[in-house]
């Protein structure tokens, strides 16, 4: 090993193990105690830094303890680049997800502790929902991105990886907000499918014949 590459790379390591630590910090404090109730001094003194040095890491609490969910859409995405070229890009998008959440080694949101508690108080708090759409919208930039290369089309100009991804994305939206407000922490694999397969199936079905709403005419209107 180059002995000149030692110092950058242990101050890497350094700056991981500090940035994990803030927000494990603000993780553990604002799921015990509720957003509201933690300080940024707080999480800093528990992970045995000070204020100014979590500024470097976090613009704010929000951040910290949403940190440990950035890397999944970073799995998703790697699952995706790793799609057959011949699958359609809504069924890769799909499939992708479906890897992540079977892959024991990504450690999906159903597998690791206290995932679920975190996105229920995410619900609950304007702010870190605020905070979690964004990490969100950053994975779908990149996601569109797969698909535009899949597709061999320059997204600025062809739409259609935009539409699969806010297609996809949604579908699992949908899900994790079924899976938070239903209080089953092992729900979300088969919520995530039923979502997708909602998207595929019944939604692009004819709809039932029924009553026109909006075509009553002065002559039949109802008095």
């Amino acid at each position: 090993m180059n002995p000149e590459r030692k110092p950058p790379e242990r101050r890497s390591r350094k700056a991981r193990r500090t940035r994990d630590a803030l927000a494990k910090a603000a993780f553990e404090l604002v799921l015990d105690r509720g957003l509201k109730s933690v300080t940024v001094e707080e999480i800093a003194e528990r992970a045995d830094v000070d204020r100014r040095t979590f500024s470097r890491y976090f613009a704010g609490k929000e951040a910290a303890v949403l940190d440990s969910l950035r890397g999944d859409g970073d799995r998703i995405n790697d699952a995706l680049r790793a799609r057959p070229a011949d699958e359609p890009p809504l069924t890769a998008y799909r499939r992708a997800v479906v890897d992540w959440l079977d892959d024991p080694d990504a450690q999906a949101w159903h597998r690791r502790p206290r995932i679920f508690d975190l996105l229920v108080v995410a619900e609950a708090e304007p702010t870190l929902y605020a905070a979690f759409h964004h990490i969100r919208v950053d994975a779908q930039e990149d996601s569109i991105g797969i698909i535009a290369d899949r597709l061999g089309v320059d997204p600025r100009r062809d739409i259609r990886p935009a539409v699969t991804v806010a297609a996809g994305a949604g579908a699992l939206l949908a899900a994790q907000a079924a899976w938070v407000r239903g209080g089953q922490p092992d729900a979300l694999p088969g919520l995530v499918g039923q979502a997708f397969d909602a998207l595929s199936g019944e939604l692009l079905a004819q709809p039932p014949a029924g009553p026109t709403q909006h075509s009553t005419t002065e002559g039949n209107a109802p008095s």
